[in-house]
């Protein structure tokens, strides 16, 4: 039974590679092999367990943010702000890079949707960067990666679904991932300081007319407007959280809210843009609920074969050292993500290795925050990084995919080498 249960496992697997709908390979395949396998006088505990899933209180946060994501996409301040901090950042070299990244951390604090974060600075910065004569590479690289930090800085639907998964307080992983988030924040600014300092000419500075021009009258309000707004629904979705106001999924109530103010003050709200919002939170929702009922069959299949049992007792006869272990689950975390989308890694593998971290008495927020940031990495590896994706698809057509693939590479490795840095030193990542 055992051995059947990694069967069930490797199935779904290889399913998934040829390219099957995530949601029906995961339940189907599973009731398959529990039809097959399994005592029919099991799967009375199904229904229970999938309706406890999916009426979790903490994932009707999961929507919300989708929602408030999507709608301070629409609402048009992410334009002003990114306009904004490149004539403020933009007459030393590679201005408009380190402004990116800043915009991008602000984005991330505000929307946590990679989706929207790079295609909205994609459409925006790109052009500019290339006109004022940025490496592609360099340009294509910086936006992409910038785009994803919306998975490790909350607040984040990664971090809701991982501590739904590990079952933990997703208010603790969001206090845990701030200061992570933030430092590698400054890793990618350190990196760009040394790029244009080595390598001038791959980060050209804006001209001193062009600056003066968009300073010329009424600066200091534009940039107190370009800042403010962002500011205050970070600090009344985050500050709510951690000053402990409000649970994650009532602050994402308030994100929600807040966003929906946001766009009505900037003249921005419509009825075609509401119901787009709408549409776009729908399908997206409806895509992670049906994944994760579809994981649930799977998990409760896989455990009912005695397959968390068999994998505990495998590890211990391997006398694999805890590091041993992590090390083990991040490096097939790293390669599952350039074959299969985050929220698959989630569903599948995070349930399956999660018991025997428990077993290694290990500390699962800071397990939570690793993944995290692993997971982070999957959006920028190809053949399937979405931020690629994303990005591909509004980039100007001389840019090439091959640049768009060299451009993110020191990055990857950015991530890679902070990764470590958090598995060396947990205090990095405790709630504070």
């Amino acid at each position: 039974m055992e051995i059947l249960a990694l069967l069930l496992f490797l199935s779904i697997f290889v399913l998934i590679l040829y390219g099957y709908p995530v949601a029906f390979t995961l339940g189907g395949v599973s009731l398959l092999y529990a039809v097959c396998f399994l005592d029919p006088a099991s799967f009375a505990a199904l229904p229970p367990r999938i309706m406890g899933v999916m009426s979790n209180y903490v994932l009707l946060a999961v929507p919300l943010f989708i929602f408030m994501g999507i709608m301070l996409e629409k609402s048009g301040i992410a334009e002003r702000l990114l306009e904004t901090m490149a004539m403020l950042f933009g007459q030393r070299r590679g201005g408009l890079a380190i402004s990116v990244v800043i915009v991008g951390a602000m984005l991330a604090a505000s929307t946590g949707i990679v989706g929207a974060t790079v295609v909205t600075m994609g459409l925006i910065s790109l052009p500019t960067m290339l006109k004022r004569g940025y490496r592609p590479e360099l340009a294509t690289g910086v936006i992409a990666a910038s785009g994803t930090l919306g998975q490790i800085i909350p607040p984040s639907v990664v971090l809701v679904l991982l501590g739904s998964v590990l079952q933990v307080s997703v208010g603790d992983l969001f206090a845990a991932a701030l200061l992570p988030g933030l430092l590698l924040v400054v890793c990618y600014l350190v990196y760009l300081f040394l790029v244009s300092h080595f390598r001038p000419e791959w980060a050209p500075p804006i001209t001193k007319e062009e600056i003066r021009q968009f300073r010329a009258k009424g600066f200091g309000w534009r940039v107190v407007q370009a800042f403010l707004l962002p500011f205050l629904l970070i600090i009344a979705v985050l500050g709510s959280i951690f000053w402990g106001l409000a649970s994650p999924t009532e602050a994402a109530a308030v994100g929600a809210l807040g966003a929906t103010i946001l766009t009505i003050t900037q003249g921005k709200f419509k009825w075609d843009i509401l119901q787009k919002v709408m549409r776009e939170t729908t399908l997206l929702t409806s895509m992670v609920f049906l994944i994760l009922l579809g994981a649930t069959t799977f998990t409760f299949v896989f455990r009912e074969m005695q397959g968390d049992r068999y994998l505990v007792e495998l590890v211990q006869a391997a006398n694999l050292p805890h590091w041993g272990f992590l090390l083990l689950v991040m490096v097939v975390v790293f390669i599952s993500g350039f074959f299969i989308d985050f929220i698959e890694i989630i569903f599948i593998l995070v349930p399956v290795v999660a018991p025997i971290f428990t077993q290694y008495h290990m500390d699962l927020v800071w397990i939570g925050i690793l993944l995290a940031l692993n997971l982070q990495t999957s959006f920028l590896t190809p053949p399937f990084g979405f931020s690629l994706f994303y990005l591909k698809g509004v980039a100007p057509p001389e840019v090439t995919t091959a640049q768009i693939y060299r451009g993110i590479i020191p990055f990857v490795v950015i991530q890679l080498l902070f990764l470590l840095l958090v598995a060396f030193f947990p205090s990095l990542a405790t709630p504070r």
